[in-house]
């Protein structure tokens, strides 16, 4: 799609928009006069409103959006690029709409974090039914969405009241697997290939677990929630998981600590053994992931367990005893259908784990399902997906408590973490909602410095791919001095 900015420059803002309504659009900006089918978005600032425009020439018609806003509500620099942002994508959303397009679930709503938004309403002094309307009306979100997004942006907002200034989350990232997944784009190395590089990174990783310990301790940070994800941190062997637990444990004080969390997502990386380290060292939640319960969908996206493992490998935690489960499921897979996903979900909930998290297929570069273009079910199939997950959950009696999107999902829908009463996730939140800094530790592990007062917040990534996290430890044990700095400037 050829693209033409006046009077802005909000370049991802329309990009974001694009990605919503014409997902198979590439962005183009030509130079010279405007021609062919194109969107034209304009903003423009008169006396009383700001207005923004889109033409959308598509086909030979000639359609428009448009959508403005009180001067009066611009009130400073940071509200006013909102706004602009909130105006150019509302204008292209209706442009995009009169075409023909049909109207996505989230409306005109785009980014990770649909429950930031609504947690803004309610912070300006909304009633929960005045900020359900304001959602609906401003972004044209569905009312099932919306009240999604109420419903776990309670829990977010319960979350935020028990943090105190100095709580902060740890991450620990494990970037390998046994095979990787036709749906993955994580920076996840097949134990199969890289075998030798994984003594080498534990001993990396602890070192980089003393360099960030040390920045804790100095700043007086309280560590409240520990999750071990990746990759399949249970790649590691139990005497890894011991050396990485006993690290933390010597580096942080850990007393505070309110819930400790290991993804265990493949069941052919879990034993007894690694269970009763995890266990000795206070992990209370460990992820079993089947993804699907069909056989068929598991080797269709490269998988080398079977469902029947799957439950097994949940008896040996059971066994294990002291953990609340968590299991992931994913609509939209390849070889699947709306009837395998239900009676996948069936399988699930006979299994009463404690957490059930239903993601979307996101359609993710890097990923074997679009190197190979492997058939998928159609947006309309993964709706009924979710549809029928959200009316099984809630009649079993658990909570959505936490909901964030991604790029490149199937028919635009969601992620959405669901849990028993009592069962909700912490760290789940604080992340997606940016609740409180969260410091990572790992092979791509992304810390995240949140400024609670409302100020700009710092996130610096560590080096991706486990060969580059071992030769580059030190000079990212060196960086840990920027968390330091930060809290000091926080401060002053």
């Amino acid at each position: 799609m050829k693209l033409y900015l006046k009077g802005h420059s909000y370049q991802y803002a329309v990009e974001q928009m694009l990605l919503t309504v014409f997902p198979g659009e590439r962005p183009l900006y030509p130079a010279g006069k405007p021609a062919g089918d194109r969107m034209e978005i304009r903003l423009h600032r008169a006396e009383r409103y700001t207005t923004a425009s889109c033409l959308l020439v598509r086909g030979g018609e000639r359609l428009r959006g448009i959508a403005r806003a009180d001067n009066l509500l611009l009130t400073d620099a940071l509200t006013t690029e909102r706004i602009h942002q909130r105006l150019i994508k509302n204008a292209i959303y209706r442009a995009a709409l009169s075409s023909g397009v049909p109207r996505p679930a989230w409306g005109a709503l785009t980014g990770v974090r649909p429950g930031k938004v609504f947690s803004s309403l309610l912070k300006s002094g909304l009633s929960e039914d005045e900020a359900l309307a304001h959602f609906m009306a401003d972004y044209d979100v569905t009312p099932r969405r919306a009240a999604l997004c109420l419903d776990t942006t309670r829990h977010t907002r319960a979350a935020e009241r028990s943090l105190e200034r100095r709580d902060v989350c740890l991450y620990v990232g494990v970037p390998f697997c046994p095979t990787r997944c036709a749906y993955c784009s994580f920076v996840s190395q097949s134990v199969e290939k890289s075998m030798k590089l994984m003594a080498p990174f534990v001993d990396a990783l602890v070192k980089e677990i003393a360099a960030t310990g040390q920045q804790a301790a100095a700043l007086g940070l309280r560590p409240v929630a520990v999750y071990f994800g990746g990759g399949t941190p249970t790649t590691l062997s139990a005497q890894q998981l011991e050396e990485v637990c006993t690290a933390l444990e010597r580096s942080f004080d850990l007393s505070s600590v309110r819930e400790f969390t290991v993804e265990a997502g493949r069941p052919d990386t879990i034993t007894a053994e690694k269970l009763n380290v995890l266990r000795a060292h206070g992990c209370d939640r460990v992820s079993v992931n089947p993804q699907t319960m069909s056989d068929t969908v598991l080797q269709a996206i490269g998988r080398k367990h079977s469902a029947a493992d799957v439950i097994e490998a949940l008896k040996a935690v059971r066994a294990a005893g002291g953990f609340a489960v968590n299991m992931d499921l994913i609509a939209g897979l390849p070889a699947d259908s709306y009837e395998g996903f239900c009676d996948t979900l069936e399988q699930v909930l006979t299994l009463s784990p404690e957490n059930i998290t239903v993601h979307t297929l996101s359609l993710k570069k890097g990923s074997r399902i679009l190197t190979e273009g492997t058939e998928l079910p159609d947006a309309a199939a993964v709706g009924q997906m979710l549809d029928f997950a959200e009316e099984k959950l809630r009649a079993a009696g658990y909570e959505p408590y936490y909901l964030y999107r991604q790029k490149f999902m199937s028919g635009g829908f969601e992620n959405i973490g669901w849990a028993k009463p009592g069962a909700v996730n912490l760290y789940n939140i604080c992340i997606m909602e940016e609740l409180c800094t969260i410091l990572a530790m790992g092979a791509g592990g992304s810390t995240k410095l949140v400024r609670r007062d409302g100020g700009r917040n710092l996130r610096f990534i560590a080096p991706k791919y486990p060969l580059e996290y071992i030769g580059g430890i030190d000079g990212l044990c060196a960086e840990k001095k920027k968390i330091e700095t930060f809290y000091r400037e926080w401060e002053d």
